[in-house]
């Protein structure tokens, strides 16, 4: 049977949905057997993103005796599956976190990618440095460009000024970009959705930032599922729980206007759409813990780009920046060039025990 290539736009746990891209066309697969015993030291060996080999056959054939388990007409998407992936292929990069405390597993959240999206907010949920910096520092270290997205700024823009412009001279001064948005009154969504222009994107964050909300405001004709804030714990609710990749539709592009969407059927091969989307977004369940992975504590500062911009200037190298004379980043910090926040969060990474909330 012909191998062809093909990217993953779902994964439904055992079961997922691939697409040619550029051409938007889904279609559901499983996975072979040996292909999930290969080693990895991640809980799930294929992730939305990643670029996969597959073969098809009629669901009528022996094809699926080979898959991950028996064939039982239909998959968890719904749908009767057509292909099996034989074989994932090498990544460009991706994001990896430690998943729940204390575990030594290890967790792909999206593979391939352009940029990530990270969304964030002041309030409502609380932010927290810490947890937005491992963000950070998995990304510097597989060198995926990262924009920052300050959401609900309607919320505090006049209650909190101090606080919305502190967090700017943190994060831009790390050298992130970072977008004020608002999806009550639209401030900031058509600076974000030409950020996400021809770009394969991953939207990630804490729960309750409104990161479904951010990707329904991008493109309207987008239906991620949007949660409200848990009052007990002033928490967002897990309202996404699997991982999903959306085409932005190309009308989005034209004066805010939206193109109508073409007729398809997300499940089968039914689509039929004229043109390239306008970009792709992977949607991800919210965050409310984020561990590093395979990554020493002497390597860590390597990937803080302002402790990077100064290390060279430290007098003995290699440099922990934390207790030794003539050090450079100790320096910058003291006089502000450095914010305290993040040369905290790095202090923490060094303290790490395996808790990681």
């Amino acid at each position: 049977m012909e191998e062809r290539i093909a990217t993953v736009v779902k994964n439904a746990g055992s079961h997922y949905l691939l697409s040619e891209l550029p051409k938007w066309d889904p279609f559901p697969a499983v996975l072979r057997g040996k292909v999930r015993l290969q080693k990895s030291s991640a809980t799930n060996p294929v992730a939305v993103g990643d670029k996969v080999s597959y073969i098809t056959a009629d669901e009528k054939g022996p094809l699926f005796r080979v898959a991950s388990q028996p064939y039982t007409g239909k998959c968890s998407t719904g749908a009767i599956p057509s292909a099996v992936i034989t074989e994932i292929l090498p990544r460009q990069n991706y994001v990896i976190r430690k998943s729940t405390n204390l575990s030594r597993q290890a967790h792909v959240i999206a593979a391939n990618l352009d940029q990530a999206v990270i969304a964030v907010s002041l309030f409502f949920p609380e932010i927290k440095l810490p947890f937005l910096d491992r963000i950070l520092v998995t990304c510097e270290v597989y060198k995926i460009p990262v924009v920052i997205v300050l959401n609900k700024v309607d919320l505090y823009r006049d209650e909190a000024p101090e606080a919305l412009a502190e967090f700017h001279r943190i994060y831009e001064g790390a050298g992130y970009r970072v977008i004020d948005t608002s999806c009550k009154t639209g401030e900031g969504i058509a600076e974000l959705r030409e950020a996400c222009a021809g770009k394969l994107s991953l939207f990630s964050g804490e729960s309750g930032v409104g990161k479904s909300s951010l990707i329904k405001a991008v493109d309207p004709s987008l239906d991620p599922k949007i949660g409200n804030i848990s009052l007990a714990h002033l928490q967002g609710k897990h309202t996404t729980s699997l991982y999903e990749m959306y085409p932005i539709n190309p009308g989005v592009a034209g004066k805010g206007r939206i193109a109508p969407r073409a007729s398809q059927c997300r499940h089968s091969r039914s689509t039929q759409n004229s043109c390239d989307p306008f970009g792709y977004i992977i949607d991800s369940p919210g965050l409310r813990g984020f561990g590093l992975v395979d990554l020493e504590k002497e390597e860590i500062s390597k990937y803080f780009p302002e402790m990077l911009r100064v290390a060279d200037e430290c007098r003995f190298v290699p440099c922990t920046h934390t207790h030794e004379p003539g050090c450079a980043v100790k320096a910058a910090v003291d006089a502000g060039e450095i914010s305290a926040e993040r040369y905290n969060s790095y202090l923490g990474m060094l303290e790490e025990d395996g808790k990681f909330r």
